[in-house]
């Protein structure tokens, strides 16, 4: 028994590594305007891919949208530009929200904001829930010391676009007053497909 103790721990990592490092969880998310895949980096940001499977798992993000738009031009009071768009339940209190989620900074993670890295939206560190956005191009004032967030954490990137950069794309350039898409772009269904 004791033998067993101690290779347990082991065993379960290398299971974990095998099934890590060629196959991470993959989510389609067919909007209005085409398909966008997802993969997810659980090995890294266990937290923040947990609950976002959950949100995907228990059809909470059923009804959810693309609402936001950042471009360089819609952002002129702010020194620190990025390149984002930004989708999620919206309402503060929904009903399908989960309770917020401890924040897995970058410099936890090792998952930079890149271009396609998707990442999650937040207020104070610790706050995220449902709301989740996509980089378009590389964002490094959102990672950890970056200067987007004047709190210094940055945000949790837990994943990146495999398929459907140009559909990101094309919701950045839909129609928006200001920073919001008008009208929002629907998420028509997201599902787990690996």
């Amino acid at each position: 028994m004791k033998t067993l103790k101690f290779f347990l721990p082991f065993v379960l990592a290398g299971l974990l590594a095998g099934c890590c490092d060629d196959k991470h969880p993959r989510v389609l998310m067919q909007t209005e305007l085409g398909e966008i895949v997802i993969e997810f980096y659980p090995e890294k940001a266990p937290i923040t891919v947990a609950n976002f499977m959950r949100y995907v798992e228990e059809g909470r993000l059923k009804g959810a949208t693309f609402y936001r738009t950042v471009t360089p031009d819609n952002q002129p009071d702010n020194p620190i530009k990025i390149q984002v768009i930004q989708g999620g339940l919206y309402e503060d209190n929904h009903p399908q929200i989960l309770p917020p989620i401890a924040h897995e900074t970058t410099a936890m993670t090792g998952i930079l904001h890149k271009d396609g890295v998707i990442s999650m939206a937040r207020n104070e560190p610790g706050t995220a829930t449902s709301e989740f956005f996509i980089c378009i191009g590389d964002q490094p004032a959102l990672d950890y010391g970056g200067r987007r967030n004047p709190d210094g954490q940055g945000f949790a990137a837990f994943g990146k676009v495999v398929e459907g950069m140009e559909v990101v794309r094309k919701i950045q350039q839909a129609p928006a007053e200001g920073q919001w898409l008008n009208p929002g772009i629907k998420i028509l269904k997201i599902e787990l497909v690996q």
